[in-house]
């Protein structure tokens, strides 16, 4: 037998993970930035980082909670209408799940067979695939969701709070610009890994986006910030 990998099952819980290790990568340094580039002690550096890195996982973790569970809620009750859409209009059902197999490109009778040997083995899960697009592999779950986002971000947002301890004050900002980059493409390389997708896509398209970020902190600070000896 042929075996393939496949990496959609990994969707719900890589894309909170990766959500949350870029937005900690970057909203952490973004802060750190922000606060260093008009800063001239390592206090309110780290205390900015310390705090950024605390609030951002639980508003992520909170985030995805709910935006996840709202999408569960969804996707609950349309389950819960298309079986009682079974239970009263069983032909009605039929006709339009031999319909969407037509329009994938069965002749009718083939569909029409196809339709009612899938309903006659579980009617709901036929039509929550097919028509509704739910599945096992692709529905929402919120903790775990949530849960992905939360460590993710802390590990993330960890990186450029020992960058902050460690580096020099005089030149915070560039030690913080340059680390983040290079926690950022490792990010993405391990994205695109564990994804099966492009890794040059992945870490180019979070270099640029990153560097944006980090730049208008810096400019922010750098603007508005009140130099403190």
């Amino acid at each position: 037998m042929h075996n393939e990998n496949h990496y959609i099952n990994r969707s719900g819980w890589l894309r909170a993970a990766v959500l949350g290790a870029n937005d900690g990568i970057l909203s952490t340094t973004s802060l750190v930035i922000g606060v260093a580039a008009a800063s001239a002690t390592r206090e309110p550096i780290l205390l900015a980082a310390v705090a950024g890195l605390v609030a951002g996982a639980l508003s992520m973790a909170a985030g995805e909670y709910v935006s996840v569970s709202s999408q569960s809620d969804v996707e609950s009750a349309d389950l819960t209408r298309e079986k009682a859409a079974l239970e009263t209009m069983p032909d009605e059902e039929l006709e339009e799940l031999t319909e969407i197999y037509i329009q994938r490109g069965l002749d009718k009778e083939l569909a029409g067979l196809v339709a009612r040997k899938l309903m006659a083995h579980d009617a709901l899960a036929a039509h929550a695939r097919d028509e509704l697009g739910i599945n096992e592999i692709t529905q929402a779950n919120p903790l775990t969701a949530a849960f992905a986002s939360a460590v993710s971000f802390i590990v993330g947002g960890t990186l450029p709070l020992l960058t902050a301890i460690f580096a020099p004050i005089k030149d915070m900002v560039f030690f913080q610009y340059g680390f983040s980059i290079l926690f950022l493409a490792f990010s993405g390389i391990l994205a695109a890994k564990a994804g099966g997708s492009n890794t040059f896509k992945a870490v180019l398209r979070i270099c640029i986006w990153g560097t944006f970020a980090m730049a208008a902190s810096a400019l922010v600070g750098y603007l508005f910030g009140v130099q403190t000896a």
